[in-house]
């Protein structure tokens, strides 16, 4: 079972930056591909990041591109998000989600979900 557990989200002004963790706090050795996922206040859950298990390939929301980065550590079973130059718009609940993924960026295609992390991006 795989048991995804988001860390490291707060508050912070504009320009600043963020880096989240996920570790998979379950039992299981199986290295996942993994994604980051975020939901604003009234909005939908968005695509932000994915990355193979192998971290060999990495995909990007257009309005992350350059300013998000996604990478991993299996050895210690956890995911980064370094998010640099945040804006108000980047201000969501973010997840992170576990599964064996064929485009990334769709929901459906993740089995295991975090619990989420606040991120707050003051003006």
């Amino acid at each position: 079972q795989v048991q995804p557990v988001e860390s490291g989200g707060g508050l912070v002004q504009v320009g600043g930056s963020l880096r989240l963790s996920c570790v998979d706090s379950g039992r299981t050795r199986h290295s996942y591909d993994m994604g980051w996922f975020r939901q604003a206040p009234g909005k939908e859950r968005e695509f932000v990041a994915a990355i193979l298990w192998s971290g060999s390939m990495t995909w990007y929301a257009d309005s992350v591109k350059g300013r998000f980065t996604v990478s991993r550590d299996n050895a210690k079973k956890t995911v980064y998000l370094q998010m640099n130059s945040l804006k108000p718009e980047d201000t969501a609940v973010y997840y992170c989600a576990a599964g064996a993924i064929r485009t990334g960026s769709e929901a459906s295609e993740y089995d295991y979900w975090g619990q989420g992390t606040q991120v707050t991006v003051s003006s």
